[in-house]
């Protein structure tokens, strides 16, 4: 019998969906969303073309007990909505801080779920952070606008390497007191 490991890290439940920890069976719609090259191109870490194992391989590390980062499934599947909308995570940092991260299917844009769940993250506050970090590629004024809307303040200019489009990226970088 093949048993799942058990992740210790809350389920926050919102009117839309719930947050909760990944599943091994969420390979399948984690994969096929990550493998869209608007997603991918969205984030620091997933690469394009997805190559095989790299879904398996972010499950595993999101389910071990030694991270420093936990990662939220949005799971609209009882509220009549897909079970895999995107995924959020918290990373945790030294001093009570950590940093916020997201993707949303494309089938989501615009539908305000990006919002929702970083707002539902922030509220619950896992990590008992005192600050919040966030940063987003600057070709991306939409999840801009999702920071702002949950109440982040912009405090500066970066850039970060980008592995779907293997260069670097200028960003903006928000930041939140909590």
């Amino acid at each position: 019998m093949l048993q799942e490991h058990i992740v210790v890290q809350p389920v926050i439940e919102t009117e839309r969906f719930v947050l909760r920890p990944p599943r091994k069976s969420d390979a399948g719609l984690i994969g096929m969303h990550t493998g869209d090259p608007r997603v991918a191109k969205g984030t620091r870490s997933i690469p394009h073309p997805l190559p095989p194992g790299a879904t398996d391989a972010f499950i595993d590390k999101a389910l071990a007990d030694a991270r420093d980062e936990d990662v939220w499934i949005i799971d609209g599947s009882e509220k009549a909505h897909a079970e895999v909308m995107g995924v959020i995570s918290l990373l945790r940092m030294d001093r009570d801080q950590s940093q916020i991260g997201y993707w949303v299917a494309p089938a989501f844009w615009n539908s305000g779920i990006a919002t929702a769940a970083v707002a539902a993250l922030l509220d619950a506050n896992p990590h008992e952070a005192d600050r919040i970090f966030a940063e987003v590629f600057q070709d991306n004024p939409g999840s801009a606008r999702v920071l702002t809307n949950c109440g982040f303040d912009y405090l500066g200019d970066a850039e970060a390497f980008s592995v779907a489009r293997n260069s670097t990226v200028p960003t903006w970088t928000y930041t939140r007191k909590m």
